[in-house]
């Protein structure tokens, strides 16, 4: 009896030697975290970031876990939502925006961070683009040099604009270089500047009062945080002003917006995709650059220029990348 036990347990040792090392044990599969504010209109920038993930081998469900936290447009709620990543052991954190990305950067710094974000050494998120330090790289999305070429579409559409609001926070990281792009390209096109500020969101209410009363013609934002969270509001308000905006990113045209001009989201998406992968696969962000957009796009929303009465050029509508009727 002895011998059969020794000789079964002998066996089951030799048997173990001869599997391979993945029969052995199974492979760890991989968690992504992904810290957002909102989920995009039809999970538009969600199914494009996961769709890359897909073409690069990272199929949701099969090879890959993707925990998705939201904070619904509550920022305070970010601190929180990335610590619960933390606690989860995830392998990276995909986060977009100053905030969640900042959230994620304070809960950890030994868990590879992917942010796609608009100015990431401003913020402090990174040292600088091409040596970005620690644990956070990505893509960034810091294009003030455009406010010019939103002002000359305005313009285009607008010929007899005279006063154009530009709506700004000044607390906000980069507000500085913003506005000084925007005071050039004013300058330079002959019309008035009126530079309205928002610390919060409760200021929204009488910046567009202020707007009408001294009668803008037109609007630009400029990118900030506060501006980001407050998409809808802000599209709100400029509609019911009967105020032409122009916004820099298509977030805003997607929820009734009237024109956006600024970097391809769904491109920079892509190339967050290809960060993860990169990093899934043994990379380390300190060695990963930060990278810049290099795809712009041009949209116009013909709904919204309807109700507040404006006619779109043809001239201007065909150099739109997409026209949404």
């Amino acid at each position: 009896m002895r011998k059969e036990v020794v000789g079964s347990a002998l066996c089951a040792m030799l048997l173990a030697l001869c599997l391979p090392a993945d029969a052995q044990q199974p492979a760890k599969i991989p968690r992504l975290g992904c810290l957002l504010n909102n989920p995009s209109p039809d999970q538009g920038r969600q199914a494009t970031f996961r769709q890359a993930l897909r073409d690069l081998g990272w199929i949701e469900g099969e090879n890959i876990v993707i925990e998705y936290r939201f904070a619904e447009g509550r920022s305070e709620r970010f601190p929180d939502l990335a610590a619960e990543l933390v606690r989860l052991k995830v392998d990276v954190i995909f986060a977009i925006g100053v905030q969640a990305s900042s959230a994620a950067k304070n809960a950890t710094r030994s868990i590879p961070i992917v942010t796609s974000t608009g100015d990431p050494v401003g913020t402090g998120l990174v040292a600088s683009l091409a040596s970005p330090g620690g644990n956070v790289t990505g893509v960034a999305n810091f294009t003030p040099e455009l406010v010019g070429k939103r002002l000359e579409l305005l313009k285009e559409v607008l010929p007899r604009i005279s006063r154009v609001a530009i709506l700004w926070s000044p607390d906000s990281a980069g507000a500085g270089r913003w506005m000084a792009e925007a005071e050039t390209a004013v300058a330079s096109m002959g019309i008035k500047r009126q530079a309205v500020a928002v610390r919060e969101p409760n200021d929204l209410e009488q910046a567009f009062a202020t707007m009408r009363k001294e009668r803008a013609g037109g609007l630009i934002p400029l990118r900030s945080p506060l501006i980001i969270n407050q998409v809808r509001r802000i599209v709100e308000l400029a509609g019911k002003s009967h105020l032409p905006a122009f916004y820099d990113d298509r977030e805003f045209t997607e929820v009734s917006g009237l024109m956006s001009y600024g970097a391809a989201l769904s491109d920079l998406d892509r190339r967050a995709a290809v960060y993860v992968d990169k990093i899934l696969k043994g990379a380390k962000p300190v060695d990963l650059p930060v990278e810049q957009p290099t795809k712009f796009e041009f949209i116009i929303n013909l709904k919204a220029a309807k109700q507040i009465g404006l006619t779109i050029p043809p001239n201007v509508l065909v150099r739109a990348d997409r026209v949404i009727r």
